[in-house]
């Protein structure tokens, strides 16, 4: 136990306090320190008592402050007086590790030591952590590797507070001046780096405790201080798709890819007429239906009368001539997983030139295609597929606004649209559900200002297209699974609760059967599908802009020209895990990135009455969906009456922000 009237040192927060023992027990002081505060401390703490040296506790509190202040003052200066490194040089080969604060201080001082030497030194220790440690009343000697390494990491956290430092002030000058008077230097973009990556990535980006010290002394606590500052400094722009950054999607091809693009182009055409697995179909007069906007044609069609019956074609174009497992292209494909569609703009899964070029059928172009002849019956029934790489020049390139308006005017058409509804029936008797569901159009003017529109997704075209693609991926799915090879194939099991039926295109009933709907699966062994009506079902028809197409164009080409499987079971398992897991990744990107543009309308558009569908009313919440914008949200039932599912009510948006990704409503 420590008596009174002994001088004692400790420690509070990281500076030596001098104070006087006024009590003692039982492991705990009372104490008169410097600064003229009585404190209880634990014994525990202190960190240096004096042997001799005391004060007279009759002594008045002035004077004892007083004393304690000038034994403070002297210390401090003793500490001038002692060269660590010295006393380090002297005793770091010994065999001991652990020597007493007086027997250091005597190295320093001679044998004229007193209290006020061995508090400084200890001091001292404290101050310099290089070549000492104190621990439990002894002084521990780093080892020279110690010392080494301890110098590294003073020379890290040096620069790290130069660079902080200096992070304060490149924000001072970004904030006052904006980005683009300031010139970034290495430093500077580096730092700007960094903020960058905390923004995005948090405790996990690499220098995470660096850019929260920095943003902290610099006063910028805003959660999203570090995207303002990027978007003044012009790094980024002030609709910078975060999502996209934050789930590292690239959106750019490497420089193996790019230069096999190039190789392709140089390709002649004339060799896929030289390829005798390829069937010549240029005689035939393809069609492609597309949006007006489309540049990217991964599908044509051509119809023909056959005995009474229709032989339909559904050419795809030959993506996997040009792009092969083990090529760069392919391993861009594999990273990607699809093409990412935005309302900002693409990310294609293939090179521009490549997915809207020679891979593309591109109207009165000479093509390399997959060609899925298939003869129906007047009642649509599937009587035989017969599966061709081809060769194929389209003749007619339309939009879904021409097609709509040529049903009974144009043969081809006709005939086409007439397959078109029994295909669509026999699905429907199968078990099939249409749910059809409004596109949400998002497009950001040049001003910048951003519009919102509906288009229907079951026009007569539309579903024409999605018919012929659901019979060539249902018939290719039927042609890999009677082989008994392995494949890509989708599914989807037994639907539990039916709420729609045939072909209802009521909102209301369509979103209640949604959320009923089972999870879809990627299997490699065929399954049924029951959304869609079918026993099997894959996809191949847009190779363009999805991995999974792309993958299963090779099996099947691998088949029909009668050659080593391209894929064994065991790789088409690898791809299910891949697919899935860079689908999930692209379509979070591309809902986030969907949802933060609807806000930002909703942020042009507060306080303004929007119409809602109510979808459930319970006693504490009503869910609801808004009508124009197709956003799903929900409020606190309203006080007296509930508004009815399937009715329409009114709400406003009040507090939207995007970058937060919140909004509240309020009834309207």
């Amino acid at each position: 136990m420590i008596p009174t009237g002994k001088i004692v040192e400790y420690l509070e927060n990281g500076k030596f306090i001098c104070a006087l023992v006024t009590s003692s027990q039982a492991k705990k002081l009372h104490l008169l320190n410097q600064n003229g505060r009585e404190i209880n401390l634990s014994e525990s703490r202190v960190v240096h008592c004096s042997s001799s040296a005391s004060l007279d506790m009759d002594d008045n509190n002035e004077d004892i402050i007083r004393q304690l202040k000038e034994i403070n003052e002297k210390r401090m200066e003793l500490m001038d007086q002692i060269n660590l490194q010295e006393i380090w040089d002297l005793i770091k080969e010994e065999p001991s590790t652990n020597f007493s604060p007086n027997f250091l201080a005597e190295l320093n001082f001679g044998n004229t030591i007193d209290d006020h030497v061995i508090a400084a030194l200890l001091r001292c220790v404290f101050a310099d952590r290089l070549y000492f440690k104190y621990k439990e009343g002894a002084i521990r000697v780093h080892r020279e590797e110690q010392v080494e390494q301890l110098k590294l990491q003073q020379e890290v956290e040096k620069k790290k507070l130069q660079l902080i430092e200096n992070g304060i002030e490149l924000i001072r000058q970004i904030d006052s001046k904006g980005g683009k008077c300031v010139i970034l230097n290495e430093e500077s973009t580096a730092i700007l780096e960094m903020l960058r990556d905390f923004y995005l990535f948090g405790n996990d980006a690499e220098n995470s405790d660096t850019a929260k010290r920095l943003l902290k002394e610099a006063g910028a606590h805003n959660p999203h201080a570090p995207f303002h500052l990027l978007v003044k400094a012009g790094i980024w722009d002030k609709n910078e798709n975060v999502p996209l950054l934050r789930n590292k999607l690239p959106t750019t091809f490497s420089l193996a890819a790019r230069q096999q693009a190039e190789r392709i182009l140089q390709t002649n055409p004339q060799e896929l007429f030289d390829d005798p697995g390829r069937v010549d179909f240029t005689h035939l007069k393809p069609i492609t239906i597309d949006g007006a906007t489309t540049l990217d044609f991964d599908d044509a069609l051509t119809i023909e009368k056959e005995d009474g019956n229709y032989l339909v074609g559904i050419h795809i174009s030959d993506v996997a001539h040009y792009v092969r497992p083990g090529d760069p292209l392919f391993q861009e494909s594999m990273t990607r997983g699809t093409s990412l569609y935005l309302p900002e703009g693409q990310i294609p899964m293939l090179p521009r030139h490549l997915s809207q070029g020679v891979c593309s059928l591109i109207q009165g172009e000479v093509r390399a295609a997959f060609s899925y002849m298939i003869l129906l019956s007047p009642d649509a029934e599937v009587l035989r597929v017969r599966i061709k790489p081809s060769v194929i020049k389209v003749a007619r390139r339309l939009t879904y606004e021409e097609v709509d308006a040529m049903l009974e005017k144009d043969e081809e058409i006709k005939m086409l649209n007439m397959l078109r509804i029994k295909l669509r029936q026999k699905r429907l008797d199968s078990g099939a559900l249409l749910l059809p569901f409004p596109d949400v159009n998002i497009f950001i003017d040049t001003g910048g200002k951003v519009h919102v529109s509906l288009g229907k997704s079951d026009t007569p075209a539309r579903t024409l297209v999605s018919e012929m693609m659901i019979l060539a991926n249902s018939e290719a799915a039927r042609y890999v699974s009677d082989r008994c090879t392995p494949g890509l194939f989708r599914s989807q099991g037994p639907l539990k609760n039916r709420i729609v039926h045939g072909d209802d295109d009521s909102l209301f009933q369509n979103l209640k059967q949604r959320k009923q709907l089972p999870r879809g699966e990627l299997l490699i062994t065929a399954a049924p599908h029951s959304g869609l009506g079918v026993n099997q079902y894959t996809t191949v028809t847009s190779p363009i802009r999805r991995l999974l197409d792309l993958v299963m164009q090779h099996q099947i080409n691998s088949m029909v020209r009668r050659k080593d499987l391209m894929f064994t079971q065991e790789m088409c398992k690898d791809f299910t895990s891949v697919i899935t897991r860079v689908l999930t990744t692209a379509n979070n990107v591309k809902q986030q990135r969907h949802r933060y543009w609807l806000l930002r309308y909703l942020q042009d558009h507060k306080g303004q009455p929007l119409d809602a569908l109510v979808i459930e009313s319970g006693p504490k919440r009503v869910f609801m969906v808004l009508t124009d914008l197709l956003m799903e949200l929900d409020l606190a039932s309203p006080g007296g009456s509930r508004p009815q599912p399937d009715t329409i009510v009114k709400v406003k948006a009040v507090k939207v922000d995007p970058l937060d990704n919140t909004v509240k409503f309020v009834w309207g």
